[in-house]
C-alpha cells in the first residue's frame, strides 16, 4: 500500500529533462525508505544502540590510552600499502599483505596491556553499577556511596599531610577526561585509600613531586605533569603547586585540591579559582559537592529513569 501511494504521488508530478531519466530510481529509493520504517522493530533499535555503544568505547579506549600513537601507525601503514598496491610494486605488495593477512592477531598482542585492563575494568564496574546486582539501590546511590567513602579517604590523608606539613596536588577528574594528563605520570589504578595517598606524596618518594589523578573512586596515576597557569597576577605567595593546580583547572572541569609544604594549608581550585585555608570539614562539602551532587546528576542512567517513570504511574 505504502509503495502504490508513493507511485501515484510521483506519477502525477509533471517530469521533464534528466528528473525523467531518474523517476524510476526515485520511486525505488522510497520503496526502500517505505520498507525500513515499516520493518523496523524494537530489536532494530537495540542493534543501533549496541553497536553506537562499542564505537563510543572504542574512540573512548583510543583516546585515553596510548592506542591513539598505535592508530596513527595503522593508518599510516594503510596509506603505505595503498601506495604500493597502486605503484604494483611486487616485493612490497607481498611483504604487506604477509602483515596485513595476520594484522588481528598482531593488534592483539600489542594492545594485550590495554585489553586486559578494559576488561578488568567491566568486571570490575560494570555489573556493580546496574541495580538488581546492589540490593534494590539505584546506580546513582552506589556510585554516590563509593564516591562519598573515596572522598573521606582523601579527606582523612590531607587533614595528616596538612599536620606535617606534607606537600600534595590531588586531581579530581570530571566530565573532561585527562587521558593525556595521566600518560605523563605512572599508572596506579587502585582504590583511593588514606594509606595510598599518604604513601605517594611521602617525601623522597619518586611520586610525590607531580600530581595524582583521582578517576571517580580509584587513583589513575601518579606522578602526572600538570600545565602552569598563564595568569600574572595570581600572588607570588602561591608556589608552583598552586599555579599547577589553577592552570589544570582553566584547561578543565577538574577539581583539584592542594596542600601547601610550607605552611600546611589546605586549598581547593576549580575553574581557575582557588579557596586557600580551608579546614577539612570544608574540603568535604566542597568535594561533595563538586563530584556528586552535580555531577551524578548529569550521570543518571536509562535504569534510574525508568524506575521513576513506574513511581509515577
Amino acid at each position: 500500500m505504502h509503495y502504490n501511494i508513493v507511485r501515484v504521488i510521483i506519477e502525477r508530478k509533471e517530469w521533464s529533462g534528466i528528473a525523467v531519466k531518474y523517476r524510476d530510481e526515485l520511486i525505488s529509493l522510497f520503496q526502500q525508505i517505505a520498507g525500513v520504517v515499516t520493518s523496523f522493530e524494537v530489536t532494530d533499535f537495540l542493534d543501533i544502540c549496541l553497536v553506537a555503544f562499542v564505537v563510543y568505547s572504542v574512540v573512548k579506549f583510543i583516546r585515553e590510552t596510548r592506542a591513539i600513537q598505535l592508530f596513527k601507525g595503522i593508518l599510516l601503514f594503510g596509506v603505505v600499502y595503498a601506495i604500493i598496491t597502486i605503484l604494483d610494486m611486487q616485493a612490497s605488495s607481498f611483504l604487506f599483505r604477509s602483515i596485513a593477512s595476520n594484522a588481528v592477531v598482531f593488534l592483539i598482542i600489542i594492545f594485550t596491556p590495554e585489553i586486559r585492563h578494559a576488561l578488568e575494568s567491566v568486571g570490575r564496574n560494570g555489573f556493580s553499577n546496574i541495580s538488581i546486582f546492589n540490593f534494590g539501590k539505584s546506580s546513582r546511590q552506589v556510585a554516590s556511596e563509593r564516591l562519598n567513602a573515596m572522598i573521606t579517604e582523601v579527606c582523612r590523608s590531607v587533614s595528616s599531610m596538612s599536620e606535617s606539613k606534607t606537600g600534595a596536588l590531588i586531581v579530581f577528574e570530571r566530565q573532561t577526561l585527562l587521558g593525556s594528563v595521566i600518560e605523563t605520570g605512572t599508572a596506579v589504578d587502585a582504590m583511593a585509600t588514606e594509606e595510598l595517598i599518604g604513601t605517594i606524596f611521602f617525601p623522597k618518594t619518586p611520586l610525590h613531586d607531580g600530581a595524582a589523578i583521582i578517576r571517580a573512586d580509584r587513583v589513575a596515576a601518579a606522578g602526572c605533569i600538570l600545565p602552569l597557569t598563564k595568569n600574572n597576577e595570581l600572588s607570588k605567595e602561591l608556589g608552583t603547586r598552586h599555579r599547577a593546580a589553577i592552570g589544570m583547572s582553566e584547561e578543565s572541569d577538574a577539581v583539584i585540591v592542594v596542600v601547601s609544604e610550607e605552611t600546611g594549608y589546605i586549598s581547593i581550585v576549580n575553574k581557575g579559582k582557588i579557596q586557600r585555608g580551608i579546614t577539612s570539614s570544608q574540603l568535604r562539602d566542597s568535594l561533595q559537592n563538586y563530584l556528586i551532587e552535580k555531577d551524578q546528576d548529569k550521570k543518571s542512567n536509562i535504569f534510574d529513569k525508568l524506575r521513576a517513570k513506574l513511581k509515577k504511574n
